[in-house]
């Protein structure tokens, strides 16, 4: 059976305020069905372990994200997610990386995770991130020294996405202005449209739209197919 990697925040507000965050439950939920769906298994991960936070968990009429915030085994995972420095990276086949503010404030630039992370993509293992989530490939530097983004091509949460949301000035940095200096090629559509990039074995989208997208790509590859 495939396993997957998901790596949550531990960071529980957005940047440096006091509004409530961490990781946005329906990027990790519609993914999660995908992976599901397919026969997979997962963990949930983060830096610290326990408890994870997530914010987005009351909204209508998302029969996906409702039903996996209401399984008790999803339940059990999130407020016991394993400690990074408890796994062993061989066990999984693919790393996911859902959105949500919180990862801006740890897990984008956490060398010990990158490092992980780096090692399981050299390995020939699949990397993939949405909305903000690409904000947990920026600190992955490879063997030979160079970034896994300087020859990656990418999408993330837009500027105009940031100004829809009200977070352009709240956010502890642009991921959009980071991306475009770090990666080989940044690439978005209107704001809040379905879009994903598959380039080899990274792929992102760029917001929650593009979850259960990248979710279904990253199980193709998985799967050969």
């Amino acid at each position: 059976m495939k396993k997957i990697l998901i790596l949550l925040t531990n960071h529980a507000t957005l940047g440096e305020t006091d509004e409530a965050n961490g990781t946005y439950a329906p990027e990790l939920t519609h993914a999660l069905h995908e992976f599901l769906h397919a026969g997979f298994d997962y963990d949930l991960v983060s830096i610290n372990g326990g408890k994870a936070p997530l914010y987005g968990t009351d909204i209508k009429g998302d029969e996906v994200n409702n039903t996996i915030l209401e399984n008790d085994v999803f339940q059990s995972r999130v407020n016991n997610t394993i400690p990074a420095n408890q796994i062993n990276m061989e066990d999984y086949d693919a790393v996911f990386y859902p959105g949500g503010f919180g990862l801006l404030s740890d897990l984008a630039s956490n060398k010990s995770v990158a490092k992980m992370t780096a090692a399981h993509y050299e390995s020939g293992g699949i990397i993939g991130a949405v909305c903000h989530g690409p904000a947990g490939l920026l600190p992955i530097t490879l063997s030979t020294g160079e970034k896994l983004l300087t020859n990656k091509s990418v999408t993330c949460f837009s500027h105009e996405e940031e100004l829809d949301a009200g977070t352009i000035d709240k956010a502890p940095f642009l991921l959009e202005e980071s991306l475009t200096r770090s990666a080989n090629r940044y690439s978005k559509v209107g704001p809040w449209g379905e879009h994903v990039i598959e380039d080899d074995r990274v792929i992102t989208g760029q917001n929650p739209a593009s979850a259960q997208a990248v979710a279904k790509t990253m199980v193709k590859q998985l799967r050969g197919d």
